[in-house]
């Protein structure tokens, strides 16, 4: 048996990354899945995202209405079974629950022994009901029931030590956590806990472990779960690999750090009961030592690899696939099967937004029809506007929006007439001659938008056509140079206007040498990095301070230990004091 934890960084970009969701969950070849930080709603729970052939599925999603925190967390639970109705197989949990603290509306995991372990959270009476929601409101932790053993999938509150919001946060989080695995192995239960703690235990675990690095309060926290340390619980990689260093789970998405290994481990397994033999009396005998074959971090699924993947020069212009974690993994052997049984209520085969969504076969062929009818009244009428602008038609780029101007429209008929209309009301699409007058304000060019619009046919075809009828098309793109260049190639030829041609030209000009001045400026400005001798990239304070807004330079390599002349060489220097920024 096999049981893996991921930090996903996000159920949709990984869904996308690898094609389908099956195809995903089948990479990573387990029986077991514990993904954090879904980043999805229960609003959007779709089939298509948390359902796959031969998987059940289990999620707790973010209830928390902060617009700071909307799609923020999650975890779900993914179980590779044969039959989700009767089986016998470890993987399909008896039972599942959302949350740990036993408030959220979802069956407990532990059947009739469910209240002693409520008695057991009378414990919590410092904290209110609304603390406790509050803390299982995040969407921060799935328990499936294995029969076996109880499996804690959880995603760690992240806090800065500046923060002593989420600070507090964090610790009452594990606080009332340890109190429920408490519970459970009171009762005799083997409980395992894996996912992504955000937190490096020991030294050995961070890149950048400093001075004070044992004094962390989490730290000291993890320390004291562990059995060396008078604790229940056996960190199991730790355990399999005590001298393996530089084994990181997890790297900085903003410095480049996975391209010299400078990360952190994070993610974690850990495991605490008595094994599965009859002769478990024996103080030899326990759960890892005689159940657990290995636990290995899948180096494989890191998104920075050698040979296929350019230097990390600031990060702006690359983009890593993939997660900024990679899984862990751990291997069971001797795992009895279980008596038959079918998912648990919690499975989402049995929520409302995944097989609500089902069709009937009338209701299929009815979507189609219109779908069809819909289609094909656009196909005509994009034929209609096609032949009208036919004449005079200039080359087309991607990427750019296309506008049509001239006298011809109304030989169109009434469905060029409806399209005519929708455009007018996309404010975004300006006419060719509000793009080269200065606008005062952002309000005045949201006024004056409808107006240039119904304007661009009369005043700017007169402008660039003059005495010739025939309709000039043009391009606008994303690029100012692309646009300039744009507008004089579309202009016709044969107009018999050479002070309007020659008017364009000297604009385009004007505003291609003002747009190269300016680049050759911010490129004199950017400074060297002393290290390297190479330019810097310019960074802006986002922390709440004094210095909010504020530009920066720093070297532009990735970052990485010290003593590697490769990695970043830490060079930083303030943008000149007279320099606009935001304050």
């Amino acid at each position: 048996m096999k049981i893996v934890t991921y930090n996903i960084n996000g159920l949709r970009p990984r869904i996308s990354q690898f094609g389908s969701l099956r195809k995903l969950l089948d990479s990573l070849d387990a029986d077991i899945i514990c993904f954090q930080e879904t980043k999805i709603s229960k609003q959007e729970l779709r089939a298509d995202l948390v359902r796959a052939d031969g998987y059940e599925s289990f999620f707790s999603c973010n209830r928390n209405f902060d617009k700071s925190r909307a799609g923020y967390s999650g975890v779900a639970t993914f179980c590779r079974v044969k039959s989700a109705f009767s089986s016998d197989e470890v993987a399909l949990p008896v039972a599942a629950e959302e949350g740990f603290t036993g408030l959220l509306e979802s069956p407990r995991v532990t059947g009739p022994q469910k209240d002693e372990c409520s008695s057991a959270l009378e414990g919590l009476e410092e904290f209110s009901r609304d603390e406790l929601l509050k803390v299982d409101s995040e969407g921060r932790c799935v328990i499936t029931d294995h029969s076996h053993f109880v499996l804690f999938n959880v995603y760690g509150p992240r806090a800065d030590c500046d923060d002593t919001e989420r600070i507090q946060f964090k610790g009452t989080f594990f606080k009332i956590i340890q109190r429920r695995w408490e519970c459970l192995l009171h009762q005799g239960r083997r409980v395992f806990v894996v996912g992504d703690l955000n937190i490096a235990p020991a030294a050995i675990d961070r890149c950048d472990a400093g001075p004070d690095f044992e004094n962390n309060e989490f730290r000291r926290w993890f320390r004291s779960l562990l059995v060396e340390n008078g604790g229940q619980f056996v960190d199991v990689f730790r355990t399999k690999h005590p001298d393996r260093r530089e084994a990181y789970t997890c790297w900085p998405t903003n410095t480049g750090a996975e391209e010299f290994n400078f990360g952190a481990r994070i993610d974690h397994i850990l495991i605490s009961g008595s094994c599965l033999h009859e002769e478990s009396g024996q103080e030899e005998h326990n759960f890892v030592s005689c159940h657990v074959e290995d636990c290995e971090i899948l180096i494989q699924f890191k998104r920075w690899k050698p040979g296929n993947t350019p230097r990390w020069k600031g990060g702006r212009s690359i983009k890593l696939e993939g997660s900024d974690h990679v899984p862990v993994c751990v291997s069971l052997e001797e795992i009895p099967s279980v008596p038959p049984h079918g998912a648990p209520s919690l499975s989402t085969r049995y929520c409302p937004q995944v097989y609500g969504c089902q069709q009937t076969l009338v209701s299929m062929l009815t979507r189609k029809q219109s779908a069809e009818s819909v289609k094909n009244s656009e196909e005509s009428s994009s034929f209609l506007e096609a032949h009208d602008c036919s004449e005079g038609s200039a080359r087309q780029r991607s990427c750019s929006t296309t506008f049509c101007l001239g006298s011809n429209l109304a030989k169109a008929g009434p469905h060029v007439e409806t399209r005519k209309k929708a455009r007018q009301s996309q404010w975004s699409q300006l006419s060719l001659k509000s793009f080269f007058q200065k606008s005062s304000s952002h309000s005045e060019t949201f006024a004056r938008s409808a107006n240039d619009i119904k304007l661009s046919q009369t005043d700017v075809s007169a402008s660039f056509r003059c005495s010739n009828s025939s309709p000039v098309h043009v391009e606008v793109s994303s690029n100012p140079k692309d646009c300039l260049a744009d507008v004089s190639a579309s202009s016709p030829a044969d107009n018999g206007c050479d002070d309007c041609q020659l008017s364009v030209k000297e604009k385009s000009n004007v505003a291609l040498l003002e747009w190269q001045r300016i680049q050759q400026h911010m490129q004199n400005s950017i400074p060297l990095c002393k290290g390297h001798n190479e330019p810097c990239v310019a960074r802006v304070v986002k922390k709440a301070g004094p210095n909010l807004g504020r530009r920066f330079y720093v070297c532009a390599r990735a970052e990485g230990p010290a003593s590697n002349p490769e990695a970043n060489c830490g060079y930083f220097k303030w943008a000149a004091s007279n320099s606009k920024y935001k304050r």
